[in-house]
């Protein structure tokens, strides 16, 4: 579904990303890891396009993106670290807006929200201005906007920053849920337990250069065999 070949980012004489191949399937959850300025962010602004790579290439369904990239990210859902939302609009009219850019017709919005509220746990807030919402109603109101239009695959950065408990639990099953339905979820994370707990696959990349790529079986083996708990196993692998 997405191929990143030879993928490759510079700043000047800075190497942000050298180099990297991945490939996600259908019903992939791909946990992106790595030390901060390791290249995670950088690769994620490639694929969705606020980047463009100095070298390499980006495909997705076969097709390279550079061929046509607005309508290949009509495909693609998008959650940066940072939910950018306007804070004079209620969830609904956020969504409403959201769902616009994708010109999906009203009636099948109105449909999706009730739906997404509902899975989302975000009733009560819906029709609250988004300056009133927490982090974490924030970020459940950006993975809902991210939703409305089905995307064959979901890029995330960060998904779990400053998310409490219980939407933090939400948001996990959610994903879990998606992926089973086959969507592909590319997720970078800092959070290592939940990329233990609901990843198919880890990628791990340290100084701009993917140092591995394979299922959480791999991971949890490599683990079992080292005697290592997973941070312990992070921590060698980006210091080595």
């Amino acid at each position: 579904m997405l191929i990143l070949e030879n993928l490759t980012k510079t700043f000047g004489s800075y190497t942000a990303v050298n180099k990297i191949n991945i490939e996600i399937k259908e019903g992939d959850l791909f946990g992106f890891l790595g030390p901060n300025g390791a290249g995670k962010t950088t690769t994620i602004k490639m694929i969705v396009g606020l980047y463009s790579p100095n070298s390499g290439s980006i495909y997705f369904n076969g097709k390279d993106i550079k061929s046509d990239p607005v309508e290949v990210k009509r495909y693609f859902g998008y959650i940066p670290d940072h939910p950018y939302i306007y804070d004079k609009l209620t969830g609904k009219e956020f969504l409403y807006f959201s769902g616009g850019l994708y010109d999906i017709p009203k009636s099948k919005i109105k449909n999706k929200i009730d739906e997404l509220v509902e899975l989302l746990k975000i009733g009560d807030w819906l029709n609250k201005r988004t300056e009133e919402y927490s982090q974490g109603m924030k970020q459940r109101i950006t993975f809902a906007s991210a939703f409305l239009h089905n995307p064959k695959l979901l890029v995330i950065d960060e998904p779990m920053i400053g998310l409490d408990p219980q939407s933090a639990h939400i948001v996990k099953q959610v994903l879990k849920q998606k992926a089973k339905d086959g969507m592909a979820i590319f997720m970078s994370t800092h959070s290592l337990n939940v990329a233990e707990e609901i990843c198919s696959r880890v990628g791990i990349i340290h100084k701009s250069k993917m140092i591995f790529d394979d299922s959480i079986d791999v991971l949890h083996k490599m683990k079992t065999d080292m005697e290592r708990n997973f941070e312990e196993l992070f921590i060698e692998l980006t210091q080595g």
